[in-house]
């Protein structure tokens, strides 16, 4: 009679105590751009990149499910429950690996003011909630992730994108970067207690160095070419008198090896001469016969 009292005493008991609710099972991860859970984790696609294997290893050679990086009851405070340099494994130790700064986690590359396509593949739908976040310039892949490297506000808060093919998609236009950045993207479900976490690293081109143009020292300044140096005007030569320029033209044949002008006046005064001394001579002889 006693043990028929206590069964009965205990199945009352059972009865008042309210049901427990069941673990929520909302799931899902970036998968364009590919996050380091998704590329990373226990069933990622990309798990033989070197990064990946140095995540597996930082934690004892496993790592949780790819689209199940959750916390419960956050409420959108997230600095609050995610630390400092935890924000890729959302501060659970199971994917503390994926928080390691290293600058060779599988990457996509974009440019500054594209409008990225974001696929959020939903293995569990539910409604809810996504914020994006860039690292700010300046961000470096050697350090691990801080919310101040985020800045205060989201690129895009998305409530209640479709889901189309399985995934949740989203665009999102990209500031001005260069080089590697993280996409933060925190996605709090409004059907379940659970908010998710990922990182997902882009690569931007790199920024073009100018080259500057060549100072110049104060006070000095550039070498100059020589100027030219003014050759001494030739002395003229004095002209020749006109007996000289005769006597020269009568000396030299011109460019044919005719007699120049000059010559002939010097041979018409000798012939001149010649005809008054014949004269003379002629004179002579008659007034000797008339003698």
């Amino acid at each position: 009679m006693l043990v028929r009292r206590l069964a009965i005493a205990g199945l009352l008991a059972a009865a008042t105590v309210p049901a427990l609710p069941s673990p929520a099972l909302a799931h899902g991860a970036p998968m364009t751009p590919i996050s380091r859970n998704a590329a990373c984790a226990g069933n990622g696609t990309e798990r033989g990149a070197a990064a990946c294997e140095a995540a597996l290893k930082a934690t004892n050679n496993f790592l949780g499910a790819y689209d199940n990086i959750r916390l419960a009851g956050v409420n959108g405070d997230d600095k609050s429950r995610v630390p400092d340099g935890k924000l890729c494994s959302a501060g659970i130790d199971a994917y503390r690996g994926l928080d390691l700064a290293r600058d060779d986690f599988p990457a996509t590359e974009v440019r500054s003011g594209q409008r990225l396509a974001v696929s959020y593949r939903g293995t569990i739908p539910h409604q809810g909630s996504f914020r994006v976040y860039l690292t700010r310039p300046g961000y470096s892949p050697e350090k691990k992730l801080s919310w101040d490297d985020l800045g205060s506000e989201p690129l895009a808060d998305i409530k209640d994108p479709p889901l189309t093919d399985g995934a949740y998609r989203m665009r999102v236009k990209l500031p001005e970067r260069t080089g590697r950045h993280i996409l933060y993207v925190v996605w709090e479900t409004s059907s379940t207690p659970d908010t998710y976490y990922s990182c997902s690293d882009l690569v931007f081109p790199a920024a073009v160095k100018k080259t500057a143009a060549p100072t110049k020292t104060p006070g000095k300044t550039a070498p100059s070419s020589p100027a030219p140096t003014t050759a001494a005007p030739a002395e003229a030569e004095p002209e020749p008198s006109t007996a000289d320029a005769v006597l020269t033209s009568a000396q030299e044949p011109d460019g044919d090896g005719m007699v120049t002008f000059g010559h002939w006046l010097v041979m018409g005064a000798l012939a001149t001469a010649a005809l008054v001394a014949a004269g003379a001579g002629v004179s002579r002889l008659r007034r000797r016969k008339t003698r």
